[in-house]
């Protein structure tokens, strides 16, 4: 160890443009291994047909296997935003979204008002992550870059920047309208909410620029009826629900109905917001930061293995911004969420453990489950207030 230490220590670790340099190369990998050239990567092609389905007016949300499997979940402003992407050569796209993919998430991180040592070790902590999200061109990516960056906007009182995230994760895949969880921390709340009505609408009525105000309604309408039937498809899915949720359903074996789940998880989020007193300090903000970034993966149905570059970005969050010295018994949490919630699903662990019982009982979600309970005990009953030096 004593060997060790020093060699993490050198200063190639802790340049900004190693883990750029890094992710750079994550994002070429990934289009290489998983698009190939001939771009056979089901959901960038899902993506970038979003875009020719609303040029021609066609169902966003219907089956199209002659095209690709499964179908499109994201809203009708992914539309406008994977347009420049349908529009370059395929694999040219590939790479360019996942470069844009590594971009936002790593902006955010760096954008975050912390020291510089906090933010190398989130970034580092959450490459591996990063790179299960790239192999699959998922675009949680950007939804934990925008809850971030939700709150580091309104840390710096800018709101509308604020709102636009905000409403910008909303309008494509709803996990960003947690961001107002947030609105607390605004020194100017009601020119928050004002913003939010705003890009709202500026956003519900981009789409129609490459289309028809009809159409773009009708969408609409059909995609929160497609999220209503996911949902329930969700639960038996085996690549799907590894959140607490299907966690507790696979290793039970029980049936029954999620609210039961849902209604004390949300009074457990909640809970902590009788503290008034501690809002005013930036380490219980950073813990709802946190807590926010693993509740959208812990208690969705949608919840994929790729999707756990939100959850393990709020552990790392989580680890670096309290107040306090971290305990020995938090580092083996931290250690236990990489280990199983990072690095379970990937060739480093074996197969007798991955596929013969972290897959098949969503052990996935155990350590997030486990560090955010323990979040909500912290915020509840620790004190924020920064420690004197």
């Amino acid at each position: 160890m004593s060997k060790i230490r020093p060699f993490f220590r050198l200063p190639f670790f802790s340049d900004y443009r190693t883990i750029a340099i890094l992710w750079g190369l994550l994002a070429i990998i990934a289009a290489l291994t998983k698009g190939g050239f001939d771009v056979h990567l089901n959901n960038f092609i899902i993506f970038r047909q979003v875009f020719w389905h609303m040029v021609d007016f066609k169902s966003l949300y219907a089956y199209y296997p002659e095209e690709y499997s499964d179908h499109n979940l994201y809203g009708p402003l992914f539309g406008i935003i994977i347009s420049p992407y349908a529009l370059m050569p395929k694999f040219i796209s590939l790479i360019c979204w996942l470069l844009s993919l590594c971009a936002a998430l790593y902006a955010a991180i760096l954008r975050m008002p912390l020291s510089k040592k906090c933010k190398i070790f989130i970034l580092w902590f959450v490459s591996n992550e990063v790179l299960g999200a790239l192999f699959m061109a998922q675009f949680n990516i950007v939804i934990a870059a925008l809850i971030i960056a939700s709150y580091t906007a309104i840390d710096r009182d800018k709101n509308g920047w604020a709102a636009m995230f905000i409403m910008l994760g909303a309008m494509t895949k709803l996990y960003g309208i947690l961001g107002l969880a947030f609105l607390p921390f605004s020194r100017h709340k009601l020119r928050l909410i004002g913003y939010c009505v705003l890009w709202g609408a500026v956003f519900f009525a981009l789409p129609m620029i490459i289309s028809s105000p009809e159409y773009i309604v009708s969408q609409y309408s059909e995609w929160f009826a497609t999220l209503v039937d996911k949902n329930s498809l969700n639960a038996n899915a085996f690549y799907q629900n590894i959140s607490f949720i299907g966690m507790t359903h696979r290793i039970t074996g029980a049936e029954f109905d999620d609210i039961w789940i849902l209604i004390p998880a949300a009074a457990l989020f909640l809970l902590p917001s009788y503290r008034i007193g501690q809002y005013g300090y930036k380490g219980f903000q950073w813990a709802l930061v946190a807590s926010v970034l693993m509740v959208i993966i812990l208690f969705s149905t949608g919840s994929e293995s790729s999707g756990y570059v939100i959850a393990i970005s709020g552990v790392a969050i989580w680890y670096v911004t309290a107040p306090w010295k971290r305990s020995t018994a938090d580092l083996v949490l931290l250690i236990f969420a990489l280990v199983i919630s990072s690095f379970g699903h990937s060739d480093l662990m074996p197969k007798i453990i991955k596929n013969g019982v972290i897959k098949p009982y969503a052990l996935k979600a155990l350590p997030i489950t486990i560090i955010w309970l323990k979040l909500i005990w912290e915020m509840c009953t620790r004190q924020y207030r920064p420690l004197k030096p």
